[in-house]
């Protein structure tokens, strides 16, 4: 096995200028273009968007595929039972609360502004041909959203994770980048300048993918406190709400990421059980319970189809603008998460790590999306509420608010997600901001912070690329953000993977049996 890395503890952290620099012009140059030209800014977003999904989609859909077989190889292969720290080493947080933090920074509250509105998209235009408002649309919109937050986008968290946590507990390299757990894979020559560019697309990639996120959620929170209040929704309404949760989590990451975030994941979890329970029993049970069964049939019968459709006759758009988009998303929130998954994974083994990342994401995700998607569907068919309308004419943020505010107790539950909301946000933004001070950060060990100047600078950074996105007022331009900053992600994702098998390799021969990983 390598050897440690050497360090010299008498170094204290620095921002490292030559990612920091080229990382935080790019941001303001962009977030400030959105600012001043709205218009123009959405409409390039959205071409380059379309050039991206439209060239590059059976990349991203290949990698997906790519993605799941691999993990199944890492879960059950010759490496299995590879322990992510010292043999025999307990792991260092319970399985609640490890399952806990994963979900909650792994989706937080993207999957509240997606879950009412997402299958009344599919409704209107649904995938392969199908009747817009039929009774097969119907089946296909309660589906779709399970797949695109299922095992796929839970094995793009998953891979980054392993190599990461290797590269800690295994490898004992000290400081906390992506690019450290690429180091196997790339030549020696170049090898830190190289560095220097993975770390740098990984800032990009977290604040195109969390502005993404935040510019999703602003509006969400915005209408439901409107809702809620009774007060108009308008630009200011959605720029106070970003202004409230600038300076929430700009001090929560001033403070340092450590302090509360487990007791905030866990307080979310089970505000986030206690809610799904209740539209459930409190909603058409015995409707969502049905199309969950369907739903699951659905899957099982059209998964592969479901994962390589691309549509090049009928040309649809509806891979370009949905599928593809999604991976895209995952994959750009994807060394993010991956480092703070693999941080968090100390003492568990490879099978451990990718089947809990995936399993237990998977059977959260589907548990949320199967509910509301369910009642919101239901709403519809029904005839109770027109939100294929309100959609259409209001947009999701609005139709979010709606739905929940038309569950029994409508102004408590408008309460409960909006504190659910904001938790899941703060753990989620001031993670980010957090991690790209890491990545931006030199001679920072992994127990160390990074300075407290360089986690505010990104902090609000991310809430002016953000605001951009707000302005926009584009449901497009906010996607296209998570695409364009997600390219430059793929070969780092594969410079991963490459990496970490070869330390496999020469740490461990041909494989590692199960007694030596228990004993």
């Amino acid at each position: 096995m390598n050897t440690p890395q050497s360090t010299n503890d008498n170094l204290q952290p620095s921002i490292d200028w030559t990612i920091t620099t080229p990382a935080l012009l790019l941001i303001l140059a962009i977030g400030g273009s959105m600012l001043a030209f709205p218009e123009a800014g959405a409409a390039y977003a959205k071409a380059a968007k379309a050039f991206i999904t439209g060239n590059l989609g059976w990349l991203y859909l290949s990698l997906g595929g790519g993605a799941l077989v691999f993990c199944a190889w890492l879960a059950f292969g010759p490496y299995a039972h590879v322990v992510l720290g010292t043999v025999g080493e307990k792991p260092e947080y319970s399985d609640l609360h490890w399952v806990a933090m994963m979900f909650t920074a792994g989706v937080g509250a993207s999957l509240i502004a997606w879950a009412a509105a997402e299958p009344v998209y599919y409704l209107n235009t649904p995938p392969f041909g199908a009747e817009p408002f039929s009774s097969t649309a119907v089946e296909w919109a309660h589906a779709y959203p399970i797949f695109h937050w299922g095992i796929i986008p839970w094995a793009f968290y998953a891979i980054p994770a392993v190599p990461i946590a290797y590269m800690l507990y295994v490898k004992k390299v000290p400081m906390l980048k992506v690019s450290g757990a690429c180091e196997s894979a790339l030549p020696v020559t170049g090898r830190k300048a190289i560095g220097k560019v993975i770390d740098t697309v990984i800032a990009l990639g977290i604040v195109g993918g969390t502005a993404t996120s935040l510019g999703l959620g602003v509006p969400l929170v915005a209408a439901m406190s409107a809702e809620l209040l009774g007060i108009p929704d308008t630009i200011t309404t959605k720029l106070v709400v970003l202004i409230i949760w600038t300076a929430l989590f700009s001090a929560s990451a001033y403070r340092g990421l450590k302090k509360g975030i487990k007791v905030l994941a866990d307080i979310n979890m089970v505000l986030a059980a206690i809610a799904i329970l209740f539209i459930l029993l409190a909603g058409p049970t015995l409707f969502i319970l049905s199309m969950t069964v369907n739903s699951i049939g659905l899957l099982a019968d059209n998964f592969v189809r479901m994962a390589l459709w691309m549509d090049p006759v009928s040309k649809s758009g509806f891979p370009e603008a949905w599928t593809i988009f999604y991976w895209a998303w995952w994959i750009a929130f994807a060394a993010f998460i991956g480092l703070f998954f693999g941080r968090i994974s100390r003492g568990r083994t490879i099978r451990q790590l990718v089947l809990g990342v995936i399993g237990w994401g998977t059977l959260g995700t589907t548990t949320y999306l199967v509910i509301i998607g369910g009642y919101s569907l239901y709403l519809e068919t029904s005839g109770m509420l027109p939100v294929a309308e309100i959609l259409r004419e209001s947009g999701m943020s609005v139709l979010g608010a709606k739905v929940i505010s038309s569950l029994p107790f409508g102004k408590v539950a408008l309460s409960v997600f909006i504190v659910l909301s904001i938790i899941f946000y703060a753990t989620t933004l001031d993670s980010a901001a957090y991690t790209v001070a890491s990545v931006c950060t030199k001679d920072l060990h992994n127990d160390q912070e990074p300075p407290r100047v360089s986690r505010l600078v990104w902090a609000f950074a991310l809430a002016l690329f953000t605001f951009g996105l707000v302005v926009s007022d584009s449901l497009e331009a906010v996607q296209a953000s998570t695409v364009v900053f997600s390219l430059p992600l793929l070969p780092v994702i594969v410079l991963m993977v490459i990496s970490l098998v070869r330390w496999l390799r020469r740490d461990f021969g041909t494989g590692v049996a199960k007694h030596t990983a228990d004993s």
